[in-house]
């Protein structure tokens, strides 16, 4: 059966163009070389068009639409015709964009734009699955981390959302995280927090990460807006969220693995942040199947 589910579209706004050309064009490059498509160019002709489908070879929400369809963009002229659009939920089989063009274009652009498609795909499916999963026990709300391919930041983060989960902060530029080694060569929790507020406009958010009961007490006196939580045993996550409750909100990481993080929600965390669903998610299988046009 090849449906689709309409009705799971996300109201994320689409990413702009500015924000994936240049990296899909360094794909093209990389692929294409200095001599092109040497066996595309050598069987098909210039003159040569073609149609093509877009197919989902997995169960899986759609997401990359558009820089997949600018990687035949950037090649030549194509018609395109989507018949989903980012967010939705396919089953496997299902067609996700018609295209109609010279072959040697869809041929060239193919692995490309597969490539995309198919990682954000699989970022989105991953991340629709955990949401779900922590949607049962709790209000959760699951975000990524910075552990993201490098080059691929904007777009994983935006495969998260369509996922349905959010993000946490975007780089080192928009949010105070006091980590470890911060209190280490601050001398401890207090004289970290002290230094970074004397620094912060009053729109930015500051958030203290901490290890222990007492570390949170300490950051908690200091007035964190956000208390990271770091790979604390479930009961002592549970008791944190005790202590903290009304002070600051609430973020548990670290350690979650799929089997406890309905644990972890059930604990009464405000906030889940796991990269996992951006580096090791594994792709949705994406096909280009291809007809000689009449």
């Amino acid at each position: 059966m090849t449906t689709t589910d309409p009705d799971t579209r996300l109201p994320i706004a689409p990413l702009d163009t500015i924000q994936y050309e240049a990296l899909v064009r360094e794909e093209l490059a990389v692929d294409l070389g200095s001599a092109g498509d040497i066996t595309t160019n050598a069987i098909v002709g210039a003159d040569v068009t073609a149609r093509a489908r877009v197919v989902a070879r997995q169960d899986g929400r759609v997401c990359g639409l558009g820089p997949a369809l600018c990687a035949f963009f950037l090649l030549g002229p194509v018609r395109h015709k989507p018949v989903v659009s980012d967010g939705a939920n396919v089953t496997a089989g299902a067609t996700i964009v018609e295209l109609q063009g010279a072959a040697r274009v869809l041929l060239s652009g193919e692995r490309t734009a597969l490539n995309l498609l198919g990682h954000l795909s699989g970022i989105a499916t991953l991340t629709r699955a955990v949401v779900e999963t922590v949607a049962e026990v709790s209000q959760a709300r699951v975000v990524c981390t910075r552990k993201t391919t490098p080059g691929l930041r904007a777009l994983e983060k935006y495969a998260v959302r369509v996922g349905g989960a959010s993000n946490h902060r975007f780089g080192l530029h928009d949010a105070v995280l006091v980590k470890d080694n911060h209190r280490a060569i601050a001398g401890g929790v207090r004289p970290a927090v002290e230094a970074a507020r004397a620094t912060l406009g009053h729109l930015v958010t500051l958030e203290v990460e901490v290890d222990t009961l007492e570390q949170l007490d300490e950051a908690l006196g200091v007035g964190a807006d956000v208390v990271l939580l770091d790979n604390m045993p479930v009961a002592d996550l549970a008791r944190a969220v005790a202590m903290t409750r009304g002070r600051a909100i609430t973020e548990a990481s670290g350690g979650i693995t799929p089997e406890t993080i309905r644990e972890v929600a059930a604990t009464g965390v405000d906030v889940i942040s796991i990269g996992w669903i951006t580096h090791s998610a594994p792709a949705l299988d994406m096909g280009l199947d291809v007809s000689v046009s009449d």
